[in-house]
């Protein structure tokens, strides 16, 4: 038995790093249009909300609303979305009381 487990044995390369070396923050494929967005909030007004076309996106709605709620929470921004068939509204929220 200890034969045919070795054979299955997944071999690994594993090594040792400084901890300052492992990258931190997601520089994932979506990080362009997040970034575009998040500064389009900054700079929006109280009362106002940004209407983005829907076919404009470089992905999914589903996708590019997740990637935006990953950066706005590691950024501690409250924004909430809406969507109709042609368009993703965003908006600066409160946030939570």
């Amino acid at each position: 038995m200890a034969q045919r487990h070795r054979q299955n044995a997944v071999h690994l390369r594993i090594q040792k790093i400084q901890q300052d070396a492992v990258p931190k923050g997601r520089s994932g494929k979506h990080k362009r249009i997040v970034a575009l967005l998040l500064k389009q909030l900054h700079r929006l007004p109280a009362d106002s909300a940004l209407k983005v076309s829907l076919t404009a996106l470089p992905d999914s709605k589903a996708n590019i609303r997740a990637a935006l709620n990953r950066a706005t929470h590691q950024n501690g921004l409250a924004v909430a979305t809406s969507s109709d068939a042609n368009h993703l509204y965003l908006w600066k929220t409160a946030g939570k009381s």
